[in-house]
């Protein structure tokens, strides 16, 4: 389940209060099953994945997509697969890690390990948000935000797209205030 933080330490993890929270930004979060495929499950215990086991398990949440073809256009899903062993993760990230927008949205089903999502909301307090399994969320084009791993540095997420050309990011260079090192 979503954990919502505020920078004065707050935390929230009603889902009320999250979408209370979430509101000016017009950020949706939902909880979607994963389902009790056996299969899955095994699937998604494993660190790494191979594109045929990758197959198998968009096939076997394909009923969301289906649901955000018909509902809302999108063209295309992919499964990404991110953990401590996966070739220049920090690289990977560092595109995230920054802050920066898309012209469309972003949009993921957390199917296995965790993330954070940090957000500038339009008074420009930030908040960030803990996605887990089973956490849905679609940021809506042009929300400035970020995206970074937790420390367990595992993750598995469907990303659901409106074009095929993916999520491209406008960076911003607004300073985070989350995570910084104390001042000694």
């Amino acid at each position: 389940m979503a954990i919502l933080k505020l920078v004065d330490g707050t935390t929230y993890t009603s889902v009320d209060d999250i979408a209370r929270e979430l509101a000016p930004l017009n950020v949706e979060l939902k909880r979607w099953s994963i389902g009790d495929n056996r299969d899955v499950q095994n699937l998604l215990a494993k660190d790494a994945l191979s594109d045929e086991e990758k197959a198998q398990v968009l096939d076997a949440l394909d009923g969301y997509f289906e649901e955000l073809k018909q509902t809302a256009g999108y063209q295309s899903r992919d499964l990404i697969v991110l953990h401590p062993e996966v070739p220049n993760l920090s690289t990977l990230l560092a595109k995230f890690d920054a802050t920066h927008y898309h012209t469309d949205p972003e949009v993921r089903y957390i199917i296995a390990g965790d993330g954070v999502f940090g957000f500038v909301r339009p008074d420009g307090t930030q908040v960030e948000l803990t996605v887990q399994a089973e956490d849905y969320i679609n940021l809506p084009a042009n929300t400035e935000h970020w995206f970074e791993l937790t420390p367990s540095q595992r993750i598995k997420a469907v990303r659901y797209f409106t074009t095929t050309e993916g999520w491209v990011p406008e960076y911003t260079n607004t300073e985070k205030h989350f995570r910084q090192a104390p001042v000694v």
